[in-house]
């Protein structure tokens, strides 16, 4: 297998990133599901919290260790995303918390994938596991898509005002972006093209949205939060890319990569 992926390490160096900020601040504001909870010692379980996500960081870095990485930042995401369950059925209605909900599973898709491609015994599931994270991940686009048009009036003011031809023709771009690129991933038409385009457009939110906030107030964790959030999802689609890519190269062809069960064994 080739496993010299880049998308794994940036999920990992997002994971390490939100676990500084968490140790710094000693707080849950950056993880509103987790603040809503109204836990008892707060700053003890952030602390123990950030430590967690530092450490499945550092093991998806190297390929002894990715499997461990893999299963710690998966369990803790998958946590967080659960944190929204009923936060989702008080309020139904509001997309909010449904788009809470599929941000989180959409790192604990990034997280199966790894977990797959680092499978030693040759699992039987390790195909299946990476048929549900790709199959999760193309779901928590079309999300993407959807809280984007709920919200477009607030999206449109995160874009900057100096990019032209103007912020609502730039929301609804991305709009359409995340759409197109959910229909190819789902159906596995220029899938690889449409992953690789996906994760240089979060990429892009990166550099020219969460960075310029940050700068602008590094005294606010929800800036930092932010930030490794985008980072954590531009990583998941970025081990998307990865894998189609591996997949593509197994077949010699890069035209068009069908999100099969065996996704992972073409690049074992």
């Amino acid at each position: 297998m080739k496993a010299t992926n880049l998308g794994r390490h940036i999920f990992g160096l997002a994971a390490i990133l939100f676990g500084s900020v968490t140790l710094f601040w000693h707080d849950f504001n950056g993880w509103q599901q987790i603040q809503a909870l109204n836990l008892p010692h707060q700053a003890a379980l952030a602390d123990l919290t950030g430590m967690i996500e530092i450490f499945g960081g550092l093991a998806v870095q190297w390929p002894r260790t990715a499997r461990v990485g893999a299963v710690t930042l998966g369990t803790l995401y998958f946590a967080f995303a659960l944190f929204w369950v009923p936060r989702i059925i008080a309020e139904p209605h509001v997309y909010d918390r449904w788009g809470n909900f599929f941000e989180q599973f959409s790192q604990v898709a990034g997280a199966l994938i790894v977990y797959s491609l680092f499978d030693r015994d040759d699992s039987k599931w390790s195909p299946q596991l990476a048929r549900v994270g790709y199959t999760g991940f193309g779901i928590c686009v079309v999300s993407f898509m959807l809280e984007q048009l709920f919200y477009l009036s607030a999206t449109a003011r995160y874009v900057p005002h100096w990019i032209p031809p103007g912020q609502m023709f730039w929301a609804v771009a991305t709009t359409f972006a995340f759409g197109f690129a959910a229909i190819a991933m789902l159906s596995g038409h220029l899938s690889l093209l449409a992953s690789r385009l996906l994760t240089a457009m979060i990429v892009g939110f990166g550099l020219l949205v969460w960075l310029p906030i940050v700068l602008a107030n590094p005294h606010d964790i929800n800036n930092w939060a932010g930030n490794a959030e985008n980072l954590s999802i531009a990583g998941a689609a970025w081990i998307v890319a990865d894998v189609l890519r591996l997949r593509a190269e197994a077949r010699g062809d890069e035209r068009n990569v069908r999100p099969a069960a065996s996704v992972v064994a073409q690049t074992q």
